[in-house]
């Protein structure tokens, strides 16, 4: 499996984990600096005393707005190394063909295929799934980021069961992973929302089996920091 990025989104990301893209040679030379200060007063004085440090340095660097920029990209930088360790362990566990890493400039997208969590026409979910979703939890669970689940089905009409529709399907769906994370996994319910949109947004054709394979899916994204 592969971290998925567009080219203009590599370069984006690339320049962020730097610096600012429009900032002057110089203005990087500042972060940097600044950066430097942090980490030795946070050394010397130790955690109770880093705010007190921190306003300082921003107000010998330009004052709070610098120390917003630069808040902004360590964050960024965070939230791609989450994006990464999560590459890396669906691939290590073998699941690269049913669960996906994407990153733009707004989103981490998490894209797991219904093999990975539910049997089909459920709303349960599968051990493997509690797996899955407890190695997110565990790479985002230190950020303050907000997370998105949507509920996707393909178009074959549900036959039976407790659902009347794809959509309650895939609502239904979506409100077990938001469970499964607030309950189990401790992630903060206030920082949770989620959606079911039903055959409404397909990413593949459904007049194929990979193609509903592909539709019957739950997102997870993780809001990039503004």
């Amino acid at each position: 499996m592969y971290l998925h990025r567009d080219r203009e989104e590599d370069v984006e990301d690339l320049l962020n984990r730097s610096s600012l893209w429009a900032v002057t040679y110089g203005d990087l030379m500042s972060y940097l600096m600044v950066l430097f200060l942090i980490l030795f007063s946070l050394a010397i004085n130790g955690r109770g005393k880093f705010a007190e440090s921190l306003a300082k340095v921003q107000k010998g660097f330009g004052g709070a707005a610098e120390g917003k920029n630069l808040a902004r990209m360590i964050q960024r930088s965070k939230e791609l190394d989450a994006a990464d360790e999560l590459d890396r362990q669906f691939s290590g566990r073998g699941i690269e063909k049913f669960a996906t890493v994407q990153v733009n400039e707004q989103r981490i997208r998490i894209t797991l295929s219904e093999p990975v969590l539910f049997d089909s026409g459920s709303s349960e979910l599968k051990v493997q799934a509690r797996s899955v979703l407890g190695l997110f939890a565990e790479a985002v669970r230190q950020l303050p980021n907000r997370i998105e689940i949507e509920g996707h089905t393909d178009d074959v009409p549900v036959r039976g069961g407790r659902y009347r529709s794809n959509w309650e399907l895939s609502m239904a769906r979506a409100y077990s992973v938001i469970d499964h994370l607030a309950s189990v996994q401790k992630i903060a319910p206030r920082r949770i929302s989620g959606s079911g949109y039903g055959e409404y947004m397909p990413i593949g054709a459904n007049d194929t089996p990979e193609g509903r394979g592909a539709n019957r899916r739950i997102e997870i994204s993780l809001l990039r920091a503004d």
